[in-house]
């Protein structure tokens, strides 16, 4: 088949939208769309000034998604003294498996000149993910015991390393999957928090949208998602046209068994009616965002104190990261 924007061979079908992209369009069209998500969350504020600029963190795994928005933050920012790109990778203790995605970051940083900083679980909570696994003391996935300590990590550096914002590569495809679960759990107190943490679009910028924004949450720095309108499809391409340095190998210890479920029902829906992930996004975004004004705010700001064993925010006496370290101790 011919690209329908120039006529060149086609190398994606996007079922959703009915077009045949050649691999220049496909490029252009990923990089347009994240653009797009920038200017319309207001990721960059009106006093951001070359003297007083932002930082950005991002959360670089070495996997497809990270690297991608590495490369275009970083094609788009290059030459935009407002913004400057720092590159947090975490090494989980995962043998055989971190190593070659930590290879895969290095050369990426090492290519676009981004400083690039790499945290250990080893040394961060004494804890490798190998052994985590072994131990298992609540019975759970690995998954959860990893998210737990990942988002710690994520939230903690991004602070340390002066983050006005921390970026993360989740796609299409993982933001509707997980929109389908807070829907299906009826969590909408999450769905609330969602929208404060990562959807909703930033308050301070003159071209602001008028539908809710998100709130100023103290507790934490404050994510983006800017490729969470493009499907992983169309991410995995990206990464394999730009031939950049990607380490596309799922973790040994992945077992999410209920996302994983929604992931089949996803994809099946899609295959049979394209664009469901668009729609499920477009009408999530907006009922999170009746959520949070219902929800939100400051009341849920009340929730939050301090953990008492390492001052981390929390709603609990102990954070979760806590609870889970004393019973891998106590093994």
């Amino acid at each position: 088949m011919e690209c329908d924007k120039c006529g060149d061979d086609a190398v994606l079908h996007a079922a959703y939208s009915g077009l045949y992209l050649c691999e220049d369009h496909l490029c252009r069209a990923v990089e347009k769309r994240v653009r797009r998500r920038i200017r319309e969350d207001g990721l960059v504020p009106d006093d951001a000034t070359p003297e007083d600029p932002e930082t950005w963190v991002i959360g670089l795994s070495g996997g497809k998604d990270s690297v991608v928005l590495t490369e275009i933050l970083h094609d788009v920012f290059e030459q935009d003294p407002r913004i400057e790109l720092v590159a947090l990778s975490i090494h989980e203790g995962i043998e055989g498996y971190r190593d070659k995605s930590l290879e895969a970051c290095e050369e990426l940083t090492d290519d676009l000149g981004i400083r690039h900083e790499v945290v250990a679980y080893a040394d961060e909570f004494d804890v490798q993910m190998d052994d985590v696994v072994e131990k298992d003391p609540e019975g759970m996935a690995a998954c959860a015991y990893c998210g737990v300590f990942r988002r710690d990590v994520l939230s903690r550096y991004a602070e340390k390393l002066g983050a006005d914002k921390l970026l993360t590569g989740h796609n299409l495809d993982d933001e509707a999957e997980t929109a389908l679960m807070n829907f299906l759990e009826g969590d909408v107190d999450q769905i609330a928090k969602h929208f404060d943490a990562s959807l909703g679009p930033f308050a301070d910028h003159d071209g602001a949208p008028t539908e809710q924004t998100r709130e100023a949450q103290d507790h934490h720095v404050p994510r983006a998602k800017p490729l969470r309108d493009v499907p992983e499809k169309e991410v995995a391409l990206y990464a394999r046209f730009r031939d950049l340095p990607a380490h596309i190998t799922e973790c040994p210890h992945a077992e999410e068994a209920y996302r994983g479920e929604i992931q089949e029902l996803m994809l099946g829906l899609e295959e049979n009616h394209p664009g469901t992930r668009h729609s499920i996004m477009a009408g999530y975004e907006k009922l999170a965002a009746l959520a949070a004004e219902a929800y939100g705010g400051e009341d849920s700001e009340k929730d939050f104190g301090e953990c008492e064993q390492c001052g981390a925010p929390t709603a609990r006496d102990l954070c979760r990261k806590c609870n889970l370290l004393d019973a891998l101790e106590a093994v």
